[in-house]
């Protein structure tokens, strides 16, 4: 069995709905991916998962130079990720096409991680 990452990516905009959103439409898309991590899990297949604010540092260049990022008002954010575990790229792509992201617009950037060992 292999492990995958995959990180999912929300828009600006979405992002800036999400804000918007009443307390009961909030609770109903937490409740989406609820279901569908808590089925991915109940087949052994979920190893972790984690959300991520929106801001954070980056750390680049030689000089190691540190500045308040990534920003919000990028095209792109990372709004998570998930460690699973599939027999292949074609069962990761599976698990992953039904992730609540997509009904916002969102993607999954699946890679497989490479074992050291």
């Amino acid at each position: 069995m292999e492990k995958f990452m995959l990180i999912f990516h929300n828009t600006s905009n979405t992002e800036m709905a999400f804000q918007d959103q009443s307390p009961e439409e909030l609770q109903a898309e937490i409740q989406k991916w609820n279901v569908w991590i808590g089925g991915l899990a109940a087949q052994g297949k979920m190893l972790v998962t984690e959300g991520l604010l929106p801001t954070g540092k980056v750390l680049s260049g030689s000089a190691k130079t540190v500045t308040d990022g990534p920003y919000t008002e990028g095209k792109e954010m990372v709004g998570g990720f998930m460690l699973l575990q599939a027999d292949s790229y074609d069962e990761a792509i599976e698990h992953a096409q039904g992730c609540p992201v997509f009904g916002t617009q969102g993607i999954v950037e699946i890679r497989q991680v490479q074992n050291f060992g």
